[in-house]
């Protein structure tokens, strides 16, 4: 099936890929395009940039945690009823696991037959731009690389690049980007500040918008869109079983954390617990003052829990309740990075200051001001848990600036490079640790998951008869 699209990828981070993508994409939805908006790699923020622009769900493509097969899938049934898809890169286009090229943008790029137009910083070089990106073509092949975008010029020096770069590379420069102070998204350590918490984000996306109407290219772009090959429909086998493994069962409600301090979800985690018949029912650990009623699962999230410890700390009520469903009632829940710090005892902030949490799991999280382990890591269930039994194995990602000391330590988690450690609390109902789950990845663990909600649901309504 025709499924036309484009990857945005850069040289290396810090480029301008998102500040680029975002104006891309809302000066195509401005032309009445419905923009289908991807992001490759584990990233949580740059796909709510997405979707503030396009006004739809941003996909994860992560060639790490999925195979060609699912990875296609992903793209083509996402972009199915999209006039175009436009797919961000990750870090530099080469960079992927490790010191590899897996899981990279280039990775992505020719396991779904995507063009990629790079861009670029061409500040403080002139012809030596050429060099570079002459290196790039022919790093490795194919190089998927249709074309250029620069990002971060004038206007007044945009003719002489474009020349010379189409005289050296015989690749066509679709326009450029100037630099706008009044367009900068501002970042923190996680990376960007996320788009629910920037107060002038729709005047900063309609400037871009506006911008790249008048400097890109877009007909060009569009060209080299629907040049892409056709993709396949076919779902794999391995997540068709996995939904076939919950035909005809019970559906049950599914109360997620979303909120500014929980919002780090993947698109597809929600999905498919939504195909596998969960009804999702989102709530806020900062403002409600309990949980929603009638749940029968429990999903806490990542993200900047610690710039909120004050207000989660003052909603007692929502604190005791969690508790109580957590070690009182058994009720099946999966606590992330973030959700794990908020099930902990005490979270101290980066001024040092000690607030109590949920007290539903041990220990006491401590912001550190430095990375913790990160990237992905292999975890196993050294015990029973809502994911599995003791064994259960899956793929994740960490990425935290935090500690947890007094941890039971349920959890091993080991890299590819062979380093490892243990961490987190796991329960017969409950998985509580830093690592991030990607439920297409982790398709047994997900029907765990949804098992333990069915039976808990059933074990309530038993008790009311």
């Amino acid at each position: 099936m025709k499924r036309p699209r484009v990857m945005l990828a850069g040289i290396q981070s810090g480029c301008g890929k998102t500040t680029v993508t975002c104006a891309l994409m809302k000066a195509l939805k401005d032309m009445g395009m419905d923009v289908g908006p991807f992001k490759c790699g584990p990233d949580y923020i740059d796909p709510m940039f997405h979707r503030a622009v396009t006004g739809n769900p941003s996909v994860n493509l992560d060639g790490v945690f999925t195979d060609e097969a699912m990875m296609t899938w992903l793209l083509a049934s996402h972009g199915r009823d999209r006039s175009v898809s436009v797919i961000e890169g990750v870090m530099g286009y080469y960079d992927g696991q490790a010191d590899t090229a897996a899981g990279s943008a280039w990775d992505v790029a020719v396991k779904t037959g995507t063009p990629v137009i790079l861009i670029v910083r061409p500040a403080g070089a002139a012809l030596s731009v050429a060099a570079m990106i002459k290196g790039y073509m022919a790093f490795r092949q194919p190089s998927m690389i249709a074309g250029l975008i620069l990002n971060g010029i004038r206007e007044g020096i945009y003719g002489f690049y474009k020349a010379m770069l189409e005289r050296e590379l015989g690749l066509p420069v679709l326009g450029f980007l100037p630099e706008d102070a009044k367009t900068v998204f501002a970042d923190r350590h996680l990376g960007l500040v996320t788009a629910g918490e920037m107060e002038d984000l729709e005047e900063k996306i309609g400037r871009l918008g506006q911008t790249a109407l008048k400097t890109l290219e877009i007909d060009s772009i569009l060209d080299i869109a629907r040049k892409a090959p056709d993709l396949p429909e076919r779902m794999p086998e391995p997540l068709l079983q996995a939904l076939k493994r919950n035909e005809g069962k019970k559906t049950v409600r599914l109360a997620v954390a979303m909120d500014k301090a929980f919002s780090f979800y993947y698109t597809d985690n929600l999905r498919l617990l939504s195909r596998m018949g969960a009804r999702i029912l989102p709530f806020s650990p900062l403002s409600d003052d309990s949980l929603p009623e009638d749940i029968h699962g429990l999903y806490i999230g990542g993200g900047y829990p610690e710039l909120y410890a004050r207000s989660l700390a003052k909603n007692a009520s929502m604190r005791r309740a969690i508790r109580r469903a957590v070690t009182e009632e058994g009720l099946p829940v999966v606590a992330e990075c973030g959700g794990y710090m908020y099930l902990a005892e005490y979270m101290k902030d980066k001024e040092g200051v000690r607030w109590p949490m949920c007290g539903a799991v041990p220990g006491e999280c401590e912001m550190t001001g430095r990375l913790g382990p990160f990237g992905y890591v292999e975890v196993e269930c050294g015990t029973d848990t809502v994911l599995g039994p003791a064994g259960t194995r899956f793929m994740a990602h960490e990425f935290h600036y935090s500690k947890m000391t007094g941890a039971d330590g349920d959890f091993s988690m080991k890299k590819a490079n062979g380093s490892g450690w243990r961490g987190g609390c796991g329960r017969k109902n409950l998985y509580a640790a830093y690592p991030h789950l990607y439920f297409p990845a982790a398709l047994d663990a997900a029907v765990s998951f949804m098992d333990s909600m069915r039976d808990w649901r059933d074990r309530k309504e038993r008790g009311k008869r």
